[in-house]
């Protein structure tokens, strides 16, 4: 599977199953495109995104999190 940022509920999938126990709204976007550039295959180029971005991850990933874990 090839990611990019342009994919962010399948990125959400990903760092869901991946931390899966940790509540997404409390990591750092600095940790987050970390995390984002970890994951096995995202071909995204790291300087390609913005807080617009990794918001868009972020919240998708929360909509993910709360439905299983609230």
């Amino acid at each position: 599977m090839n990611l990019n940022w342009d994919n962010p509920r399948e990125i959400a999938e990903l760092l869901l199953e991946r931390y899966d126990n940790l509540d997404p709204l409390t990591v750092r976007f600095t940790d987050l495109h970390k995390w984002v550039l970890e994951l096995e295959g995202f071909t995204g180029t790291p300087n390609k995104s913005n807080e617009k971005i990794l918001e868009a991850i972020q919240m998708a990933w929360y909509d993910a999190w709360k439905d299983v874990y609230q």
